[in-house]
């Protein structure tokens, strides 16, 4: 200040010069005075901050929630669970996956040692429950998932069956006194399985028909199946669906959504019925009921007719018959048999498949609605598409007639409401894409907004799980093969943290000695 009382630089003056300073610097100065401390408030300064700290490119706008540009920058700067606050060693193997209950208390961990831990979330993490599935001939636990009213606890995992054939199994666990109550069969393991509702889970199960072609079924289990009466329906068929090129369904997720709520992820149904025939690998190998014998026999459509003349089957013996030659070797043709095979099986696609139920779908727009989302394939073995299919509300119990595993060959199997092809290979996917784990031995943490790293989270070894807290984002979590689960708060979670601690003894003692000294 001037000797009457004026600034001694203008606004505009120190503006210029604060720019020239990171943030750590601009707040500093800002308790100078009060015109300093205005300066270094100005919404002007802090987007040249936030767009220079960050390195986003400045076509990018402020997040539509953000209240100001200081708020923002604040916000991922301070509220971003980096530090590391806990390391849990109790695995002996590689930590394979982390889920939270939806009341963010508790959480279990999977692991190559095959256990599966439940741990307590208070302000110093604790372990609750540890379950050894090794008595059950389990290779290892692989994934968990709580329902949604936390009372009970998914854990999928690889089953060692006879001659040390690998599959999956399911075992659901409660929560009140961590009982095993049900054990489900899960074909092939990396389906890993999922909740459809609280007592209602969903399981996998595998055919295969030819060489390279098989059928994935979804089934709906009980999770009290253990414990029901015989005459009570513990398991129901959901879909059905048709594998080509040796792929098969794996990691099933259920997104509980409304139709309106996001209506970039969802195709109009009227489209998706005229497209599915198209966009859908889904077929039936022919029929062997009385009921078809007994139709009249149409001729076949022109590219069925061309593709028997080409192989030398007459038109009366069919796809079906085609089908039984390829698999016996007796068929000679310029196509190798994993060729004839597929073209074979895509020709079935186009009057066999069973298209979606229009007339069931619920008209409510305030309605939940339900997807089963899955990594899935068309063209090769490893995954490479997601698909999407509407689960029905007439579908969400096991209340009916009981169903057998077998279904008859003359039903259809199910097609496809939405398929995204992602044009490279899936090895994971998730509902939330906030943070990842990569082989670089570090966990990520992304913004989606502005398309950047927030931040990296180190370990000894891959990372394989990473997984926020659902009530309280400033916690996360992160798994690694080096046999750890690491807990991250953000730095405003931490001093609030140790704000909240209580003093010890000793040491508060001596801080009130040297008050009264």
């Amino acid at each position: 200040m001037d000797a009457g009382g004026g600034p001694l630089l203008p606004d505009s003056v120190l503006y210029e010069i604060f720019l020239y300073l990171d943030h750590v610097d601009v707040l500093s100065v800002g308790l100078v005075c009060q015109q300093w401390h205005a300066v270094a408030r100005d919404e002007f300064l802090w987007k040249e901050l936030f767009y220079r700290y960050y390195r986003i490119s400045r076509e990018v706008p402020r997040h539509p929630a953000a209240v100001s540009w200081y708020d923002e920058f604040q916000r991922l700067y301070d509220t971003i669970p980096c530090v590391e606050v806990q390391a849990l060693k109790e695995h002996n193997d590689q930590v394979l996956h982390l889920s939270f209950s939806h009341s963010g208390c508790l959480f279990a961990s999977c692991s190559k040692d095959c256990t599966v831990k439940i741990w307590s979330n208070e302000l110093d993490i604790s372990l609750q429950h540890s379950s050894n599935m090794r008595p059950y001939n389990w290779s290892y636990t692989q994934f968990s998932q709580f329902n949604s009213d936390d009372s009970l606890l998914l854990v999928s995992g690889v089953f060692v069956g006879p001659h040390n054939s690998s599959s999956g199994e399911i075992a659901v666990i409660s929560m009140e006194n961590f009982t095993l109550l049900s054990r489900v069969r899960n074909k092939p393991y990396d389906v890993f399985g999922c909740w459809l509702n609280e007592t209602n889970l969903i399981s996998g199960n595998l055919h295969r028909i030819g060489r390279i072609t098989s059928c994935s079924v979804l089934w709906l289990n009980n999770a009290f199946q253990g414990i029901e009466s015989e005459n009570v329906n513990v398991v129901k068929r959901l879909f059905k669906i048709q594998n080509l090129n040796a792929s098969t369904i794996r990691t099933v997720m259920v997104a509980d959504c409304s139709r309106y709520d996001s209506p970039d992820l969802l195709l109009d149904y009227e489209e998706q019925l005229a497209a599915s025939t198209s966009t859908c690998p889904v077929f039936d190998l022919g029929s062997d009921s009385e009921e078809e014998e007994a139709k009249p026999k149409q001729a076949p459509e022109p590219a069925v007719q061309e593709l028997l003349d080409d192989v030398g089957v007459p038109a009366e013996d069919g796809l079906q018959q085609l089908f039984d030659d390829i698999m016996e070797g007796r068929v000679r043709s310029a196509m190798t048999d994993t060729e004839l095979e597929t073209k074979v099986a895509e020709l079935f696609v186009r009057n066999r498949t069973k298209p979606p139920e229009l007339n069931l779908l619920s008209t409510d727009s305030n309605s939940k609605t339900k997807y089963l989302i899955f990594t899935t394939g068309c063209l090769t073995y490893s995954p490479h598409q997601i698909g999407i299919k509407r689960i029905l509300p007439h579908q969400m119990t096991t209340a009916g007639p009981v169903l057998g595993e077998e279904r008859r060959s003359d039903e259809f199997f199910d097609s496809l409401d939405h398929v995204i092809d992602i044009h490279g290979h899936i090895i994971g996917m998730g509902l939330s894409p906030d943070h990842s784990g990569a082989e670089d031995r570090h966990g990520y943490i992304w913004d989606r907004h502005y398309n950047i790293c927030l931040a990296k989270l180190q370990h000894d070894n891959v990372v394989n799980s990473v997984a926020f807290s659902p009530v309280e984002q400033e916690l996360l979590l992160t798994a690694s093969d080096d046999t750890t689960i690491k807990v991250w708060r953000s730095p405003r979670a931490v001093r609030s943290q140790q704000a909240r601690r209580p003093r010890p003894r000793k040491l508060l003692f001596s801080w009130l000695l040297n008050q009264k000294s």
